[in-house]
């Protein structure tokens, strides 16, 4: 039997304002509030609201044989909160189902998995327990920014106790081998990885409206080899409704799948379910940095020009003092200025146009993000100044941190010590007083 996971991508950052270089050291507060929630808000209504009422219906439709799984950064949960909280109660509908999984990412849908380990292990655990504590539900599933995935990434992962990745079944990787079977990475044999079948994930996204039917998609699918069982179909969620508009039929065309799913034999499942129950066929091995994004399928759209190098360059160089920081609001700022989008408004893949860019040219998205980098700076040399190293700052804290436990300590032997003294004082207090002698019974005896 074949076996189709499909998965849908949820991510919108926190947009800049057109923040001016004399703004710096004088205005702390950076985001296009208007931007964020009529931009969240359109792709609520329009895609996600009824994309998520319909993924409910075809899984009470098909007696939850119909399954499906969901990525949703950090950031974008926090907007939808602020926003359109009722997209995350759909989203709990979905997950109390048990046909819906949910999968880790980077809480800022950042590239810390290039660039900073350390950060990447510290926004993985972030957006588990966002995840957890939204959900009450435990991601075992990984999904990186775009897809993005190497050797390395893979070994992180692993290391993080995850059963599997998620990434692009690019050809300058599999070369001769098919992306519909389960393959393992290189650090554990016993975590998985499984690639996006491109052709069919993106003769949706991209050819939807040239006439494509859920029969002719399903019979793809069943017409392969027989021994490729296990087809990953993956894209962004505005996909319904947003990049294909409902008068397209994008609707229709997913409530039509499980039926003829039905009738070639094919069955959903779940990432997690393919990681746990379909063997690995062999290692695959992936020297370099590949991703989901464009032609070439490599980081080039996010760092792929000294603008975008620069700019990374910035923002990672603040991280570690910035995590040593107990300003919660810059620490929720930096987040906000990891996500990936910010540098893609840098490329120059396209010339001057970047799609959904929000700027008029790349130089345009630089300028104004260093100069948001710039006003960061300032606050944390604040709190941390610049010419105290990194090292002797995080040992002068931890020094600061000992003397507060010693002194907690201390305090809680002395509640200890008081407690046992109250008994025998309480004693003392209700014993009556000795009584004296008379002072002049001497004088009457003589």
């Amino acid at each position: 039997m074949k076996n189709v996971c499909l998965l849908f991508e949820i991510h919108q950052p926190f947009r800049l304002k057109k923040y001016r270089f004399y703004e710096i050291g004088a205005d702390h507060y950076y985001y296009d509030d208007f931007a964020n929630e009529e931009i969240l808000k359109r792709n609520a209504y329009q895609s996600y609201i009824p994309a998520g009422k319909m993924l409910l219906e075809m899984i009470h439709a098909t007696n939850h044989q119909f399954k499906v799984a969901l990525s949703i950064s950090g950031v974008a949960m926090e907007q939808f909160e602020m926003f359109c909280p009722e997209f995350l109660d759909i989203v709990r509908e979905l997950v109390a189902t048990g046909c819906c999984e949910l999968t880790a990412e980077t809480y800022s849908h950042s590239l810390s998995s290039l660039i900073d380990p350390e950060d990447f292990v510290i926004q993985v655990e972030q957006h588990k327990k966002i995840i957890f504590e939204t959900f009450n539900y435990t991601s075992k599933t990984f999904v990186n920014t775009g897809f993005i995935y190497n050797d390395e990434i893979g070994s992180e992962v692993a290391s993080m106790g995850f059963k599997g990745v998620i990434t692009e079944g690019t050809k300058h990787v599999l070369g001769w081998r098919s992306p519909n079977f389960m393959y393992n990475t290189t650090a554990k044999q016993d975590v998985g990885l499984m690639f996006r079948n491109t052709r069919l994930s993106e003769d949706i996204c991209q050819n939807f409206q040239g006439g494509l039917d859920a029969n002719t998609f399903m019979s793809w699918i069943a017409q392969g080899p027989e021994q490729e069982q296990l087809y990953l179909i993956a894209m962004n969620f505005d996909v319904i409704g947003g990049i294909h508009p409902a008068s397209t039929g994008i609707f229709e065309f997913f409530k039509a799948l499980p039926k003829f799913a039905n009738q070639y034999d094919i069955r959903f499942i779940t990432p997690i379910e393919a990681f746990e129950n379909i063997p690995s066929v062999a290692t695959a091995t992936v020297g370099h940095a590949i991703s989901w994004d464009g032609y070439d399928k490599d980081v080039s759209a996010w760092m792929g020009n000294d603008l975008q190098h620069e700019a990374i360059r910035a923002i990672y160089s603040i991280s570690e003092r910035l995590h040593l920081s107990s300003n919660e609001v810059l620490r929720q700022d930096f987040a906000y200025l990891l996500s990936a989008d910010h540098f893609k408004f840098m490329s120059t893949k396209q010339g001057s146009y970047v799609p959904f860019s929000p700027y008029d040219s790349s130089f345009d998205a630089f300028t104004n993000y260093m100069n948001v980098v710039s006003d960061m700076e300032i606050r944390l040399n604040q709190e941390f100044p610049a010419t105290v190293e990194t090292e002797e700052l995080s040992a002068q804290l931890k020094l600061i941190e000992n003397q507060g436990k010693e002194i907690e300590k201390l305090q809680a032997k002395i509640a200890k010590l008081e407690a046992a003294a109250k008994p025998a004082k309480k004693a003392a207090e209700k014993k009556p007083a000795a009584k004296k002698a008379p002072a002049n019974k001497a004088a009457k005896t003589e």
